[in-house]
């Protein structure tokens, strides 16, 4: 397997480098016979890894992230022989739950950024991390297992959670969030992506095309930097930073010819 070769139509170094260690464990699979996984990885690299195995013809693969709509996942590469249902009894092996109970007086205090901001302040590794569910209880922090055990014993050297009760749970535990959404209408020129962009994300034109070249824009999970990209009914629009929107309805257009959108907005 020729590493270059495969690799010279890549320009970003970090790109060069996620692509490059997946090649390194495709060879540990093939040679070895055995499972291997990555850290998580962002949507804008899961993508790019999924076109890159589309390209090379690379079958055995899974990603996984905990449950169903994650945002953050693993790649786990398997030798050919292996069938799905063998994967699945490892999970538990791969990824677990820290779980963080906070004491009843912040109860709905802590936000997603409260958890995220600390496992920073402690200079641990993101990509060690997947999503992180928030319960006005406390959170759920869905880790790969060789760190399961750091993040429970650095958690709590942190003065907001030094009173919190932390533990380690399997992942089948996962508590399920209630999965909210608000129906809103936006009204744009045409189809393209920029114009939806730059409603959803209440900016300009200008701003939400940055926000494009900067690969914060996911359709139905595949990273488009393309502004004039044409969106079609029941695409999944998902702006980093910004929220997850499904187009749901074409509804009619105004006397001056733009087209009226209803959208269901996760909450």
């Amino acid at each position: 397997m020729d590493k270059q070769l495969l690799l010279k139509d890549y320009r970003r170094q970090e790109d060069k480098i996620c692509l490059s260690q997946i090649l390194d464990k495709i060879e540990f699979v093939k040679t070895r016979g055995k499972i291997e996984y990555t850290d998580f990885l962002t949507m804008y690299q899961l993508s790019l890894v999924e076109n890159f195995f589309n390209k090379i013809k690379f079958e055995p693969y899974k990603f996984y992230g905990g449950y169903e709509d994650s945002e953050r996942k693993v790649v786990i590469l398997y030798p050919e022989k292996y069938e799905e249902i063998m994967l699945e009894k490892n999970y538990t092996k791969w990824v677990k739950i820290v779980r963080v109970c906070l004491p009843q007086e912040l109860h709905g205090e802590y936000f997603h950024r409260n958890y995220l901001g600390g496992i920073v302040k402690l200079g641990l590794k993101r990509e060690k991390v997947g999503d992180i569910i928030v319960y006005p209880e406390g959170a759920d922090i869905i880790t790969v297992e060789d760190f399961a055990e750091i993040l429970k014993q650095q958690l709590p050297s942190l003065t907001r959670f030094e009173n919190s009760q932390i533990s380690i749970e399997e992942i089948q535990n996962l508590r399920k969030r209630e999965v909210k959404v608000e129906q809103v209408k936006i009204i744009v020129p045409s189809l393209r992506l920029d114009n939806f962009v730059s409603d959803l994300a209440r900016t300009s034109r200008s701003k939400a095309n940055q926000i494009i070249q900067q690969e914060r824009v996911f359709i139905n999970g595949q990273n488009v930097t393309k502004a004039s990209k044409q969106i079609k009914l029941q695409d999944v629009i998902t702006i980093r930073g910004k929220g997850r929107f499904v187009i749901k309805q074409f509804s009619g257009t105004t006397r001056s010819g733009r087209m009226v959108i209803e959208i269901e907005k996760y909450i």
